[in-house]
């Protein structure tokens, strides 16, 4: 086989290796994103939670 036939060969499998890598990223960082804004919110939730039981919590007469 000469080196041209086999770079044309080996080209569409490199190609469709790095198409797939870069995908499995996009959904890496996508659950990476997802995860984020969960963990945000959770903590901002325990954050507010933790505030009102220090404060009093409300009106305990």
């Amino acid at each position: 086989m000469r080196p041209l036939q086999f770079s044309l060969f080996l080209l569409p499998g490199v190609l469709t290796s790095f198409l797939s890598s870069s995908d499995a990223i996009a959904g890496i960082f996508k659950g990476g994103a997802y995860t984020g804004i969960i963990g945000v919110v959770l903590v901002i939730a325990l954050v507010i939670f933790v505030i009102r039981n220090i404060g009093g919590g409300g009106n305990n007469a």
